[in-house]
């Protein structure tokens, strides 16, 4: 599978993780492709405490709606609003400035490496 950092850890959900202090979330090139043209971000307000698999947000495309999922449990320190504002980053930079949120994470949840992410996408 072609454009998958090994450095990320994944979700079933199509999410991933950059580990740090914050963590950053994004989704992967794979749900941007299949999604099409993101034309909306719902994501969570900084502050918010999220549950590890917990729906926190809703991206739009002209295709449908989808559920974002938190991959860790924490508390969101930062959204991006260069992404709100201009949802196509997603489509363009999934992995860098298409990211979606940083988050201090306080327990993971169920996180796959590359390779079994490619395995399940």
């Amino acid at each position: 599978m072609a454009n998958l950092p090994a450095d990320l850890k994944y979700t079933a959900e199509h999410e991933w993780l950059r580990q740090g202090s914050p963590a950053t979330v994004g989704i992967t090139a794979v749900a941007a492709d299949a999604l099409g043209d993101i034309v909306y971000l719902e994501l969570p307000q900084v502050g918010d405490e999220v549950a590890a698999g917990a729906v926190i947000g809703e991206i739009e495309s002209t295709k449908s709606v989808s559920e974002l999922f938190s991959p860790v449990a924490g508390k969101v320190t930062e959204t991006n609003d260069a992404a709100v504002a201009d949802p196509a980053l997603v489509n363009q930079d999934p992995y860098g400035a298409g990211w979606l949120f940083r988050i201090e994470v306080t327990a993971a949840g169920d996180l796959l490496d590359a390779d079994a992410y490619a395995a399940l996408a």
